[in-house]
C-alpha cells in the first residue's frame, strides 16, 4: 500500500503565526498522542491544566466526559492497557476537553465500537452547538459525514476535487436512481438482465455477485414511480426475486459514483463541467 502525507495548513481567526491561546485548538490525530504509563484521568488531567481550566470546571468536565463517552470504569487505567477502541475515545476526549474554538479530527471513531461511535457523535454533536466553534472531521464513514457535517469535501486522488453541502452534492450528482435486486435463483441472472434493461432501457450495471445484481437508473428513466415499483413486483413475481430497492442515492452512493468516474474517465471529463472548483477560504 502507499501512504500519501497532506500538509495543511490551517488560519486560525484569520492569523497566521499569531500566538494563540491554550485552549484555542483542539486535536485528534490518527496515531493517538498518549503517554503510555499515564492513566486516563492523569491524561485528562494534565490537559486540563495545560489548557488554563479552573480545577472545579475540569472536574465537572472530566466526569462529564467520562460518563458520555464510558470511560469512567477506565480512569485509574494506564494508557498502554487500553483496548484500541477506548484509546480513541481517550484521543477524541481530550479534543473536545476545554471547549476549544477549533477542532481538528482525524478519523476518531476508527476501532470504536458501534455503542461507542454513537456516543462520539452525540458529543461531537454537543461540541458544536455554539456558533462561535468550528470543525474539521477527517472520515472514511459517509454515514459519519452525513451525520455531521455541514459541508462534505471529497478527496480524490489526494486532491480535494468537490466541496458543499450533502444536500448540494446528492442534488448535483445524485440524479439517478439505485436500484438494487436480490435474487434466490442464481441461474435467472442473464434472463434478470434482460428483463431490467427492457424495463429501464437506460439501466447501467455497476454491480454483480452470485446473487445480487446493482443498477444505476436515470431520474428519466424511473418516473413515474408508481410505475416503476408496478414492474419491479412482477418481475419479482416472475424471477422469484427474495427483494428489492430503488432508492435516491445517497451520498455513500455518490460518492462510490464520483470515484468510478474518476479512476474510468479523466476527472475533468467526469465532472462535465458541472463541478464549480473553488478554494476554501472566502
Amino acid at each position: 500500500p502507499v501512504q500519501s502525507c497532506v500538509s495543511v495548513q490551517v488560519l486560525l481567526r484569520g492569523r497566521d503565526g499569531a500566538p494563540l491561546c491554550p485552549g484555542a485548538l483542539g486535536w485528534c490525530p490518527q496515531q493517538d498522542p498518549l503517554w503510555p504509563h499515564l492513566t486516563v484521568l492523569q491524561h485528562l488531567e494534565a490537559f486540563a491544566a495545560i489548557r488554563g481550566m479552573r480545577d472545579e470546571d475540569a472536574a465537572l468536565a472530566i466526569s462529564c466526559l467520562g460518563r458520555a463517552l464510558d470511560l469512567l470504569k477506565h480512569f485509574k487505567t494506564p494508557a498502554r492497557s487500553l483496548s484500541a477502541g477506548e484509546a480513541r475515545k481517550l484521543s477524541f476526549a481530550l479534543s473536545i476537553l476545554g471547549e476549544p474554538a477549533v477542532m481538528l479530527w482525524d478519523e476518531p471513531s476508527v476501532s470504536v465500537d458501534p455503542k461507542g461511535q454513537r456516543c462520539m457523535r452525540r458529543m461531537m454533536q454537543v461540541s458544536m452547538r455554539s456558533k462561535e466553534r468550528a470543525a474539521i472531521l477527517c472520515t472514511q464513514s459517509l454515514e459519519e459525514a452525513a451525520a455531521m457535517c455541514d459541508r462534505v469535501a471529497i478527496l480524490l486522488a489526494g486532491r480535494l476535487r468537490y466541496i458543499g453541502s450533502p444536500e448540494d452534492l446528492k442534488s448535483k450528482f445524485g440524479t439517478s436512481y439505485h436500484l438494487e435486486l436480490k435474487m434466490t435463483d442464481v441461474g435467472q441472472s442473464d434472463a434478470l438482465h434482460s428483463e431490467i434493461l427492457n424495463l429501464f432501457p437506460q439501466a447501467a450495471r455497476q454491480e454483480r455477485t452470485s446473487s445480487l445484481l446493482t443498477y444505476k437508473i436515470p431520474v428519466a428513466d424511473a418516473l413515474p414511480l408508481s410505475r416503476s415499483f408496478s414492474r419491479l413486483e412482477a418481475a419479482k413475481r416472475n424471477f422469484k426475486l427474495e427483494e428489492y430497492s430503488l432508492s435516491l442515492n445517497t451520498l455513500q452512493q455518490v460518492f462510490v459514483d464520483l470515484t468510478r468516474d474518476a479512476e474510468e474517465h479523466d476527472l475533468e471529463v467526469a465532472s462535465n463541467g458541472a463541478v464549480e472548483q473553488r478554494p476554501l477560504h472566502p
